[in-house]
C-alpha cells in the first residue's frame, strides 16, 4: 500500500478547453472527462490526465472481479484530509476508465451467448497521480498531484510538469468548422449487427415476453460499424464542440480509443451522499428551417407523453430499489421525478433520486454500489435481471463499453460515472456506434427503430466530418 498525500494549486492560463485535450490526447494512457462547455450546468467540472501511475484491467474470463478490484483500488490510500481548498466534487487524484456492460454478468447469473468481437477489457482503470481541472462556474484552472511517502517526485515538480502541458495549451487554437449537419448527414459503408427483418423480429419477440409477464419493459440495441482513419481525439473534439455533453469522456488504449458523448449520470458520491438520474424518453431536436415549430412540437408531445412517462416510472423504481443496497433507510427520495432536457440534436426525459450511504465512504463503498446497481436500469429494463437475460438472447454482440459507465473513482472514495450512451468505440479502422431504446406493451417497431438513429444521428455526423467517410442510411444499406 502506497500512502499518497493530494495536493492542488491554482493555475492562471488562457488555454482553450480544446487545446488542453489536443496537448493530453498526445500522452500515453491520456483520459479526458468532459472538456466542453454544454454540459457545465450537469456537471460542474473537466479534467485532463495521462501517464498513469498504473493500470488495472480485467477481461472476460477471468474470476472474481470485485475482489480484484476492491484490492487494487485499496493499493493507494489517502495521507491526510483532502485539500481544504478542493472544490467539492472535482477530481484530483485517483482511478479513472470505464467498466463495460458485460461486468453485470459478474454480478447476476447471466447467459454467456453474445459474441465479444471488440476484444477491450471489461474493466479498465488508470491511476493518475496527476491532473488539470478545469472550474466551469468560476472559470478557475487547478493543478492536482498526489505526492507519495518516500517518492522523490514532489507534488511542486509534478505541478511544474502540468503547467508546462497547460503552457503548451495555450498554442493550440480551436477548429473552426462549419456548423454540423446533423440531419443531412449520410455516412456510407455502415454495417449492422442485426439486418432490420432480425431487429423486428426481435421486437416481436419482446413483445411476447412482456404479454406473458416476464418483464415490463427492456432496453433493446443494435451496432453500427463505419470506416474511420482519423485520430480518435479530432472525433472528440468534434463532438464536444457540435454535441456537447455533461459527461463526455476520452480514453485512449494502447490498440482503441472509447468517445463518450454521454448526457446521462449513473451515479456521482460526493460527502456520504449518492445520485442517480436515469433517462428515459427521447425525441429529435432538428436546426435549419422551421426548426423552431418542429422543436416545439417535440418537446410537448415528449413532455405529454404518457407512455414515456410509464416508463421513466418503472425505472425510478427500479433505481430506488438498487438503493436501498447502499443507503440508509429512509434517505432515499425521488428529487426530480421527470424534467426534459435540451441536447443539440434531442430531448431527454430525466429523473434524479438520491439517498446517504449507509457505509462511509471508501474503496469498498464503490464495489458496493457497483454490485447493487450495475449496470444501470435505464439501459436493460424491469425487471433487472430477467431483462438481462433477454438482452443476451437477443443481441448477437457484447455490448462492452456501451451501457458500461465511464467515469473517476477519487482516492476519497469519491465517485462520478456516467452511462455510457452515445459512445463511440475506435479500433483499428473501424468506429463502432450502437443505440437503443425502452420496448414496453404499446411500443411501435418502426418507431424504436427510428428512435435508435435519432440517437445515433451526432455520432454518425461527426464520424462523416472527422473521419471522412459518407455514411448512409443503415436501412438502405442493410436492404432488408
Amino acid at each position: 500500500m502506497k500512502n499518497c498525500k493530494v495536493k492542488i494549486k491554482r493555475v492562471e492560463f488562457a488555454a482553450e478547453l480544446e487545446g488542453v485535450t489536443e496537448v493530453f490526447a498526445k500522452l500515453d494512457g491520456a483520459a479526458v472527462l468532459g472538456g466542453n462547455e454544454g454540459g457545465c450546468g450537469a456537471n460542474r467540472f473537466s479534467a485532463w490526465m495521462a501517464e498513469p501511475v498504473e493500470i488495472f484491467e480485467f477481461r472476460l474470463g477471468e474470476d472474481d472481479p470485485f475482489g480484484r478490484l476492491e484490492s487494487v483500488l485499496g493499493k493507494y490510500k489517502l495521507s491526510g484530509p483532502m485539500p481544504e481548498d478542493l472544490p467539492a466534487g472535482m477530481f484530483a487524484c485517483g482511478w479513472v476508465g470505464f467498466f463495460g456492460y458485460e461486468l453485470g454478468r459478474y454480478i447476476e447469473s447471466i447467459p454467456d451467448t453474445a459474441v465479444d468481437d471488440l476484444g477491450l477489457p471489461v474493466v479498465r482503470l488508470g491511476f493518475y497521480d496527476r491532473a488539470v481541472c478545469y472550474d466551469h462556474v468560476n472559470r478557475e484552472w487547478y493543478a492536482a498531484a498526489g505526492e507519495f511517502e518516500g517518492e522523490e517526485w514532489t507534488a511542486e515538480e509534478k505541478f511544474r510538469e502540468l503547467e508546462k502541458l497547460i503552457e503548451r495549451s495555450c498554442e493550440c487554437r480551436a477548429a473552426t468548422d462549419a456548423d454540423a449537419d446533423m440531419e443531412g448527414v449520410e455516412p456510407a459503408n455502415i454495417e449492422c449487427n442485426i439486418s432490420r427483418r432480425e431487429y423486428f423480429d426481435a421486437f416481436e419477440r419482446i413483445k411476447e415476453y412482456i404479454h406473458d409477464g416476464d418483464v415490463y419493459q427492456i432496453n433493446f440495441s443494435q451496432r453500427f460499424r463505419c470506416d474511420y482513419a482519423a485520430d480518435p481525439v479530432k472525433l472528440y473534439q468534434w463532438q464536444n464542440r457540435h454535441n456537447p455533453s455533461p459527461y463526455a469522456a476520452f480514453i485512449k488504449g494502447e490498440e482503441w480509443s472509447v468517445v463518450s458523448a454521454s448526457p446521462e449520470l449513473f451515479v456521482r458520491v460526493q460527502d456520504g451522499k449518492i445520485s442517480t438520474k436515469p433517462i428515459k424518453g427521447t425525441r429529435a431536436r432538428v436546426s435549419g428551417a422551421d426548426a423552431e415549430r418542429i422543436n416545439k412540437k417535440h418537446f410537448d408531445q415528449l413532455a405529454g407523453c404518457e407512455k414515456e412517462q410509464a416508463e421513466l416510472n418503472m425505472i425510478i423504481d427500479l433505481e430506488r430499489n438498487d438503493l436501498t443496497r447502499v443507503c440508509r433507510y429512509g434517505t432515499i427520495k425521488v428529487v426530480q421525478p421527470r424534467t426534459i432536457e435540451a441536447y443539440p440534436t434531442v430531448y431527454h426525459a430525466v429523473a434524479t433520486v438520491e439517498g446517504e450511504l449507509r457505509e462511509k465512504q471508501g474503496r469498498g463503498t464503490v464495489c458496493d454500489i457497483l454490485r447493487a446497481m450495475f449496470p444501470g436500469g435505464s439501459i436493460t429494463g424491469a425487471p433487472k435481471i430477467r431483462s438481462m437475460e433477454i438482452i443476451d438472447e437477443l443481441e448477437p454482440t457484447a455490448r462492452s463499453v456501451y451501457t458500461g459507465s465511464i467515469g473517476f473513482i477519487g482516492l476519497d472514495g469519491s465517485a462520478c460515472l456516467n452511462i455510457a450512451i452515445r459512445t463511440v468505440i475506435i479500433r483499428g479502422n473501424s468506429a463502432y456506434v450502437q443505440t437503443g431504446g425502452g420496448v414496453v406493451a404499446d411500443s411501435q417497431p418502426q418507431a424504436e427503430w427510428d428512435e435508435t438513429i435519432t440517437k445515433a444521428r451526432a455520432l454518425l455526423a461527426g464520424i462523416a466530418a472527422v473521419g471522412r467517410t459518407r455514411v448512409s442510411d443503415p436501412e438502405i444499406k442493410d436492404g432488408k
